[in-house]
């Protein structure tokens, strides 16, 4: 009976609005509104307007609300939308019919629905799950000169059977891959997972969605799946071919960009000078690829150089591991009756 009631309410409203015009009529909520999973980490909300809807000069719009699993608002003169978000925790979400062009008009009443968390036990789903990505060069075409390779570990649920073994696939884009290379535990359980070429693009912008599920004879193993930025899991190269000379006083550092598919003028450098002689450190931060300095000429110069993609190409993410140390300069002889003594 209530929705009866609810449209010959409606529909009483409406004949209020026809006899009385400076009244407000009615919005009426979304009809047919569904969740579906379409990909990895990847939903599809579609409603359609209602039908009953008072056809007025007034521009409607959608103003639709995640509830979980994390909050978010925000309105659209769509009648669907595609949302990136974790799913092993459920999915649920809220839209309402709004006014686009009259905000002195009251939005309608919330219509909702779900997308249930998938079944397992618990305690079975992988815990501690991290990737890293690194971009190498691809000497097999000149159409993708880099390629991206993608590794990944995690430990093994605490309640997950002896007998679980856990597998990994990742999406980017339109892209997903099922892992074919895994390192295992000593009850030959899948660990970790090595993909040496991805469809990755390190330069995208994209999340990386992971996806882990599991099987197991004694229990139904829970799916876990995460969402990565690319910039905080993108394992920097060293810079390239550090080279340092010693003219006088004047000590003269030069290096190549890392293998990146970033271009040269997207890094930041950090410089580590390290005088062997009076055991200090000196570190320089650079946004270019030449260092000089003026330095104590009689001593030896240990030299490492580390880099990181700038925040003018992308969200600042980890630097690059140091450089191999190398070593520059010369060390004081001093000659004695009995021996040449060397002092650095």
């Amino acid at each position: 009976m209530a929705p009866a009631s609810l449209i010959l309410l409606g529909a009483t409203v409406i004949l209020q609005v026809d006899l009385l015009p400076d009244k407000k009529f009615l919005l009426l909520p979304p009809v047919n509104f569904t969740i579906k999973a379409i990909n990895l980490a990847q939903v599809l909300l579609r409603w359609e307007p209602n039908t009953d809807q008072e056809q007025r000069n007034v521009q409607l719009g959608y103003h639709v609300k995640i509830n979980a699993p994390q909050e978010e608002d925000y309105e659209t003169r769509n009648t669907e939308s595609r949302r990136i978000t974790i799913l092993h925790k459920g999915f649920s979400a809220s839209v309402q019919t709004v006014p686009w062009n009259d905000r002195s008009l009251q939005p309608s009443s919330w219509v909702s629905a779900e997308l249930r968390a998938p079944p397992g036990s618990p305690g079975t789903s992988i815990v501690n799950l991290t990737c890293t990505t690194n971009t190498k060069a691809n000497n097999y075409t000149h159409l993708r000169p880099y390629q991206v390779s993608l590794h990944c570990t995690w430990l093994v649920g605490k309640d997950a059977p002896e007998d679980t073994q856990y597998f990994l696939y990742y999406r980017y884009g339109s892209w997903t891959e099922e892992c074919q290379e895994y390192s295992k535990d000593t009850l030959q359980r899948n660990i970790a997972c090595w993909f040496p070429r991805t469809f990755i693009n390190s330069k995208g912008r994209d999340s990386l969605a992971v996806y882990v599920n599991g099987s197991s004879e004694e229990a139904v193993i829970k799916p876990f799946d995460e969402l990565f930025a690319l910039h905080a899991i993108d394992r920097v190269n060293p810079p390239a071919k550090v080279t340092a000379e010693i003219e006088g006083t004047c000590l003269s550092i030069q290096w190549e960009k890392p293998v990146s598919a970033f271009p040269v003028h997207c890094f930041d450098y950090e410089v580590k000078i390290y005088n062997t002689r009076k055991g200090y450190f000196q570190t320089e931060k650079m946004t270019t690829n030449t260092f000089i300095s003026v330095i104590d000429g009689i001593s030896e110069y240990s030299i490492q150089v580390r880099a990181a993609v700038s925040s003018v190409c992308r969200a600042v993410g980890p630097s690059s591991e140091w450089s191999q140390p190398i070593y520059v300069g010369y060390c004081e002889i001093q000659t004695t009756t009995t021996a040449d003594n060397i002092y650095c």
